[in-house]
């Protein structure tokens, strides 16, 4: 009888409550276990994935001041130090060839994202450009200097960052791009909130397909908001004079240059 007894209480199923409670206790567990898992990919999102970037395009602009020597070392013409006088004209820009997929344009100097703001410019808008080496050039738009519309890609948050602060720009910021060829200074005019579906923007004049072109622009793209890819914000400068590498920087950006060649 006492046999008995202990076997259908140990045959007997555990209280209500304990189920309960045990399913709690292992729900709560893969709830902090998944937000564990969240947090480490959202600090790998908005950090690592910058850090790795950075150290890219570092290699990147090292490997482009390399490639130009000296050429672009203000000091290597006295004259090239001074700032320009409103007379200076050098002639129609020199528009260089695109290089081949992942190949290095140049670097693009924004002043209003800050003195340290110096990075690269690379062909092709791929997942290997785009979340490594900078900015990326649409591969089917001009060149810098060009009659047409030289656009780029660059994230706003992860990889980089490299746009992050596109929607701080105001009309008359000034946008540099360095080429082997010289630099090409271009005034922003514009920003627009566009659905992703808006390739008008990349057209030879943006937004106006089927139009000839007479200016030259430069149109940048990226991700809206800022933590979000539902839209793409753009931004739209002309472009309003160079210089060729041999005249050296512009006096606004000569220190940055100078950083960025290793000169500095």
């Amino acid at each position: 009888m006492v046999l008995q007894q202990r076997a259908r209480r140990a045959a007997a199923p555990p209280p209500r409550g304990n189920v309960v409670r045990r399913v709690v206790g292992v729900a709560g567990e893969l709830l902090i276990t998944a937000g564990v898992i969240l947090l480490l990919f959202v600090a790998w999102q908005l950090w690592w994935t910058n850090v790795e970037s950075d150290a890219a395009q570092s290699r990147v602009i090292k490997e482009f001041a390399r490639d130009l020597g000296g050429s672009a070392d203000p000091s290597a013409n006295p004259a090239a130090a001074a700032p320009p006088s409103a007379a200076e004209d050098f002639g129609a820009p020199v528009v260089g060839v695109a290089p081949g997929h992942a190949g290095t344009i140049g670097i693009m100097y924004i002043p209003r994202f800050g003195a340290d703001y110096t990075r690269p410019i690379v062909q092709g808008t791929t997942g290997d450009v785009l979340d490594t080496l900078g900015l990326g050039h649409y591969a089917n738009t001009a060149m810098p200097g060009a009659v047409g519309n030289f656009a780029v890609a660059g994230h706003r948050q992860t990889h980089g960052a490299v746009l992050d602060n596109i929607h701080t720009l105001v009309p008359g910021d000034k946008i540099y791009v360095q080429t082997k060829d010289g630099f090409y200074v271009y005034v922003f005019r514009n920003n627009q909130i566009v659905m992703p579906s808006r390739t008008d923007v990349l057209e030879p004049v943006p937004t106006r397909p089927g139009v000839e072109p007479t200016e030259s622009y430069l149109t940048m793209t990226s991700c809206n908001p800022r933590f979000g890819a539902e839209e793409r914000i753009i931004a739209y400068a002309l472009l309003d004079e160079w210089r060729p590498a041999a005249a050296g920087p512009p006096a606004e950006i000569a220190g940055q240059v100078a950083a960025a060649m290793g000169q500095g």
